[in-house]
């Protein structure tokens, strides 16, 4: 993975996962948010979660990611948003940041369960930062039906990545967690998050054709946007899951 394809591939974007505007809101509605409320958000990309629910809820937050560019975009839309003052961006491996404070009364990793080597590591790493009562939020996929066998090179994931939905759930419990809810990605979301990256990248690289990393930059894509179409749009699923 290179952090500087994302950066430049998702350039368009606000939400940094298939989840409408639509989808993200109607999570913050479902975890009652309301002010007074502290959320740590681990790989927080741009932050549209936070500056979004900050706004409209008026919670306060502290967002944590490895990407320069990601948090300059986010500084920015919480100054226009005009809830800066409620926000802090943290630039740094997520993956390293919480400690046991028992500080926030949201933990999330939308996305990104990467940070702590999968699904089941993320949660360990998200307890130790959430007040007792206090609520996990992880985006994470699913198959939602089995994948071909040439799908699991494709993709780059391993078997062993992802189950289905119910396998998910499994996990949950293995890690001690209770589902109480959850916002799932549907076919619309999933293209408004793929379709968009391949606008972003041919608009650079008609802008940068001399850039160093233009070739592997477009074969990059070429690879993604074919995956897409033949595997992922089928087979992988993705939500964000709600947990006690």
């Amino acid at each position: 993975m290179s952090l500087r394809f994302h950066e430049i591939a998702e350039a368009y974007h606000r939400i940094l996962n298939p989840f409408t505007e639509d989808q993200l809101m109607l999570l913050g509605e479902v975890c009652r948010l309301h002010p007074g409320i502290r959320q740590l958000d681990l790989a927080c990309g741009k932050a549209e979660m936070l500056c979004r629910w900050s706004q409209k809820y008026g919670i306060s937050g502290v967002g944590v990611d490895i990407s320069t560019v990601f948090l300059e975009a986010a500084r920015k839309r919480a100054a226009e948003l005009g809830v800066a003052d409620r926000l802090t961006f943290v630039q740094g491996d997520a993956g390293e940041y919480p400690g046991p404070t028992h500080d926030f009364d949201v933990v999330s990793c939308i996305g990104a369960t990467w940070i702590g080597n999968g699904l089941v590591g993320t949660l360990d790493l998200m307890k130790p930062p959430l007040r007792p009562g206090g609520l996990i939020l992880v985006g994470e996929p699913y198959w939602i039906e089995p994948p071909p066998e040439a799908a699991y090179a494709a993709l780059a994931i391993g078997r062993d990545d992802y189950v289905t939905l119910d396998g998910t759930l499994d996990r949950f419990e293995s890690a001690g967690m209770r589902l109480i809810e959850m916002v799932l990605a549907n076919h619309d979301s999933w293209d408004r998050y793929e379709a968009p990256q391949w606008m972003a990248v041919d608009d650079f690289l008609r802008g940068n054709p001399d850039d160093p990393d233009a070739s592997a930059l477009r074969d990059w894509i070429t690879h993604n946007r074919r995956v897409y179409l033949q595997y992922g749009r089928r087979y992988l699923g993705w939500g964000v899951f709600v947990l006690r």
